[in-house]
């Protein structure tokens, strides 16, 4: 028989709306079950009738040896079309008859096992469509198999075979803890999946409350470790963990939520991550009032009349609930007038603590990021850079979905993402400097531009903020005091030995200076660098000797957990040139031109020296610098806006030219012997931290 013959007979088979059980579940088995045996009657039967029912049963015998096995064969087919439709058939089948789904369901097992992606995709499709209709029964057997599924090479069947677990029910303890367990590995191995992995878990909370207390009671203790900063670094495993927890209020098997209070203010801190899985459900902002409320009640009652409320329908009795910018709203009618004329007042006062309250919370979620750092490091240096590389990026995402909430500081959320940069380059080059064995090989074009973005980001953050406490300062100098040994370090790519050991020294007087000031004690790590500074003179005739005390000192540094501080600030500038898009600006050659900017500048005090840099591409490469006198701009500290005309002078023989724009503020504490000389022509005459992006101005001749 052809291969399409037999497609189109599964095909067929799809369409039947009316058939026996008893000839369905002879389709899976191969050896006649012997169904239709003859029945024994109750009370007294007439002959004529007896044979009647004899020939209906040998009518049904001879359906049976038809049918005997048929889905078998067509699961088993050597062409992967009739594979897929025998899947198909069984899709529409299975509604029929739930002890004809069952049996199906261990041939299916068997089909997720197939090498076509379409047959997987079909089979689980048609587990779908039984679990929708309340015929999916998964038994323990069938456990280990489709939890394989969820690590398949194909992103569609691995989404497939989530879809399923989220409406699948377990009706047995020991089952729902496998189920759980396997999930918890698969986050480990599947990074790429965890936002969906994370809801699929939501969803089988708000499907099983009960069995996720018993869950969570097991499993707070490793929760309220990794709060306490005792945890091993799994934050995944806890975030999955959270994410069960928050979903039992929604249950319908739990009327009253009694996990713990707590366990909800630890969710705050996963805000980023929990948000992320769950915007089809709910926005950032209703989740954190969601969170924030349920870490107050000591009881929390179930909440899917809680999302009712938010969405308008507004009971008649006053309900107190909780708006989705995280605030307490009062509803219904007030008693009298007076108490009207007083609301505003109240609501105002409880706005305003609630708001106070939800930024502390939302801060500390930022500290726990940053402590995590120190946690990454001890895995740096024991090289396990793929496991280090995962964990900067989950936090960088966590960060990320900071910048948008209005509670948040937007310098604290600048500052963290600055930091969490920095270290994860810092963490790149250390690689570098590791035995072979636990590394691949690098080249050393790759160690010389990493140092390079670290040495420019370094710049960057200790200088484009500014309230920097005394404990501070010293971990960000000893931060780049550590990239100026790394590069001392590497004999082949040092080519400023001399310079950059100016520049040490510079660093560590200044940090002599804040450790006096502040009667702080110096680290472990400044101490044996200062001792080691008269040995490293020593040597300065011998490199490689000095490569090696340097190497030496590397040892000795333990990278100090970082403490935010609510008094620092962002330093930055925007910049606009209106209109520029389409007109661009006239010019005659050899005649200076002046181009008007509109510039804002934040957290910029007069004591800062401002630049403008203007520079021309290849093959002109014309740069010229402008002073930004702040005394004459007006405004305050916290916010400068002024317009101003910097003027350009070298305009070259061409018809057109893009310059492009950058304000640069000049770091006080570098060298001048550090900077190409631009001093020499009226420019700054230290480095620059660019503290804004660059602007593209169109110049036009005039013809």
């Amino acid at each position: 028989m052809s291969m399409e013959v037999r497609v189109a007979a599964f095909d067929a088979l799809g369409k039947i709306a009316v058939v026996s059980e008893d000839i369905l579940l002879q389709t899976l088995s191969k050896r006649v079950l012997g169904i239709t045996k003859e029945k024994k009657y109750l009370g007294q039967c007439s002959a004529k009738r007896k044979s009647l029912d004899l020939c209906i049963a040998k009518h049904f015998d001879r359906q049976a040896c038809v049918a005997a096995g048929t889905f078998l064969h067509g699961l088993e087919d050597e062409f992967y079309q009739v594979r897929w439709s025998a899947c198909h058939s069984l899709h529409v089948l299975t509604v029929l008859s739930a002890k004809f789904a069952g049996k199906a369901l261990n041939l299916l097992m068997d089909v997720l096992n197939d090498d076509s992606v379409d047959v997987r995709l079909q089979a689980l499709e048609t587990m779908h469509h039984m679990a929708t209709c309340d015929h999916l029964k998964v038994q323990e057997t069938h456990m280990h198999m489709f939890l394989g599924t969820l690590v398949d090479n194909d992103t569609l069947v691995r989404s497939a075979a989530r879809k399923i677990l989220r409406l699948v029910k377990q009706h047995d303890l020991k089952m729902f803890k496998s189920l759980i367990d396997g999930l918890l590995e698969i986050l480990k191995e599947c990074p790429q999946d965890e936002a969906d992995i994370l809801s699929v878990l939501f969803d089988i909370g708000r499907n099983h409350g009960n069995f996720v207390v018993y869950i969570i009671k097991k499993f707070s203790q490793e929760i309220e470790l990794s709060y306490g900063g005792k945890l091993d670094l799994d934050s995944v495993r806890v975030a999955a963990l959270l994410m069960l927890a928050i979903s039992v209020p929604f249950s319908e098997a739990q009327k009253v939520c009694i996990i713990p209070p707590r366990i909800f203010s630890y969710a705050v801190t996963q805000l980023g991550r929990i948000s992320h899985a769950l915007k089809a459900v709910m926005d950032q902002n209703t989740l954190l009032a969601y969170l924030s409320h349920c870490s107050k009640s000591t009881m929390v009652d179930n909440f899917e009349s809680y999302f009712t409320m938010i969405e308008g329908d507004t009971p008649n009795s006053c309900i107190d609930v909780i708006s989705p910018a995280g605030m307490p709203l009062q509803q219904g009618a007030s008693e009298n007038e007076d108490q009207k004329r007083l609301e505003p007042r109240k609501l105002a006062t409880t706005v305003l603590n609630c708001q106070l309250e939800v930024c502390s919370e939302l801060t500390k979620s930022i500290e726990l990021i940053l402590l995590k750092i120190n946690d990454i490091w001890v895995l740096v240096r024991k090289g396990c850079m793929a496991e280090v590389l995962r964990m900067f990026r989950n936090c960088r995402e966590e960060l990320a979905t900071y910048m948008n909430v209005s509670l948040v500081s937007a310098d604290t959320v600048a500052f963290s993402l600055q930091y969490l940069c920095i270290m994860e380059l810092l963490a790149k080059v250390w690689t570098h400097f590791l035995p072979p064995r636990k590394i691949q090989s690098h080249t050393i074009g790759e160690l010389n531009l990493l140092l390079e973005k670290l040495d420019r980001n370094l710049k960057e953050m200790r200088y484009r903020f500014k309230g920097w406490s005394k404990e501070e300062e010293l971990h960000v100098l000893e931060l780049i005091v550590v990239t100026c040994i790394l590069r001392l370090s590497k004999v082949e790519i040092c080519c400023h030995h001399v310079t950059l050991k100016k520049k040490l020294l510079m660093i560590i007087s200044r940090a002599e200076f804040l450790h006096k000031e502040g009667s702080i004690k110096p680290s472990n790590f400044f101490v044996e660098l200062k001792k080691s500074l008269g040995e490293i003179d020593a040597y300065n005739d011998g490199a490689s000797c000095s490569s090696f005390l340097f190497k030496g000192l590397l040892e000795s540094f333990s990278l100090k957990q970082f403490r935010l501080s609510e008094s620092l600030k962002h330093i930055k500038a925007e910049m606009d040139l209106t209109g520029n898009d389409t007109d661009p600006l006239l010019f005659i050659s050899g005649l200076p031109v002046g181009i008007p900017l509109e510039i804002t500048l934040y957290n910029v005090s007069s004591e800062n020296r401002l630049w403008l840099r203007m520079s021309a591409p290849a093959p002109e490469q014309l740069t010229e610098f402008v002073f930004l006198d702040l005394n004459q701009s007006g405004g305050c500290d916290e916010v400068r806006k002024f317009t101003f005309v910097a003027p350009y002078y070298r305009t070259p023989k061409a018809k057109s030219l893009n310059l492009k724009v950058c304000i640069g503020m000049e770091c006080l504490f570098e060298d001048v012997n550090l900077i190409n000389g631009y001093y020499d022509y009226g420019g700054p005459t230290r480095e620059l931290a660019y503290i804004c992006k660059e602007k593209e101005v169109h110049l036009g001749m005039i013809d």
